[in-house]
């Protein structure tokens, strides 16, 4: 059982710790509490036991543990009211009549991600309802092609197709063509079900070697259609966390980012504001996610926050229960 000293110690090293990214050492916690030094290492010494502290090798402060950060979120973590400034910056994308739904909350979380040099995700259908504009395709040599998607919002997607030795680069024309014709201004997450119903009965009259390049682009369409239903901004800002100084680590947490399935899988379905911390995440255990799931006129979606497990909590949820509200409303 937890002391009412030892989760006031607790509090102030988390908090401590997540403004400077420095073990915690006694001294600085003597100032704020009425304790000796010795008194507080011997409290520091229990959290460690409990398994809410960790030591570091570089120094004889102490940082929160995963299980710490827990406690701390569960327990001691204080709300934290939105400045004037952070808000009025939100409030110009709410107050904007000639946005769309989908604009409004991919701006606001873009603003998000700025102001905390966190990552931000979008996830579900209001996130990016967009629609085929046109498909072109160039080649690369002779089994190589780059077909490049664009939308009406100008979204612009491009993927590295194979193409077999017995496959002309008239026919894929003819396929690209009949696309255009045929699927412009259709949804990119409701191209897979027309091509398959629409396109496929045809293509036989048009495109010889039909079911080949057929396939190429139904697969090409399904990873598009995944790509259009994820936003992802500010990946870059990881980088700037003092716990990413290390190259493995960055190679490592940048190749989970490029995981369209990985980011995929934070989807919420919960329409609380939930805190993901470390393992709990399943992305990577330095790193914590909050997010929260919405529901606008049946289109659901997801909003993510990812940063360090020293990442500024209560301001996140503050944040994040702001556009929540403004986008429901």
């Amino acid at each position: 059982m937890i002391t009412k000293r030892q989760k006031e110690i607790l509090k102030i090293i988390v908090d401590e710790y997540i403004k400077t990214a420095r073990p915690v050492g006694s001294k600085s916690i003597c100032e704020k509490v009425d304790c000796s030094s010795a008194t507080i290492r011997n409290e520091m010494s229990e959290l460690e036991k409990i398994g809410y502290l960790e030591k570091t090798h570089t120094s004889s402060g102490r940082v929160p543990s995963e299980e710490g950060y827990r406690y701390y979120v569960d327990n001691l973590m204080e709300p934290k009211k939105m400045t004037g400034e952070d808000m009025l910056k939100l409030q110009t994308i709410f107050q904007n009549t000639s946005l769309e739904l989908s604009d409004v909350i991919s701006k606001s979380v873009q603003i998000i991600s700025e102001m905390t040099s966190y990552t931000s995700v979008v996830l579900g259908e209001a996130s990016f309802d967009n629609k085929l504009k046109k498909v072109e395709v160039v080649p690369l040599d002779e089994n190589n092609l780059i077909a490049i998607v664009i939308t009406d919002k100008g979204y612009v997607e491009h993927k590295n197709m194979f193409i077999e030795e017995n496959i002309s680069l008239e026919e894929i024309k003819k396929m690209v063509d009949l696309i255009n014709n045929l699927l412009g201004g259709t949804l990119l997450n409701e191209i897979g079900e027309k091509l398959e119903f629409e396109i496929k009965p045809i293509i036989g009259k048009y495109v010889k070697q039909h079911e080949m390049i057929y396939n190429v682009f139904y697969n090409a369409f399904n990873d598009f259609a995944i790509k259009s239903t994820v936003q992802l901004t500010g990946r870059s800002n990881i980088l700037k966390q003092p716990e990413f100084d290390n190259v493995e680590k960055v190679r490592n947490i940048i190749r989970k980012f490029e995981d369209q399935d990985l980011i995929s899988n934070i989807q919420e379905d919960s329409d609380d504001i939930n805190i993901y911390i470390g393992k709990e995440s399943n992305i990577d255990e330095d790193v914590t996610i909050i997010k929260t799931g919405y529901n606008i006129n049946n289109k659901k979606g997801t909003i993510a926050i990812i940063g360090p497990k020293r990442m500024e909590y209560n301001r996140v949820v503050a944040l994040l229960e702001y556009i929540k509200e403004n986008i429901e409303r």
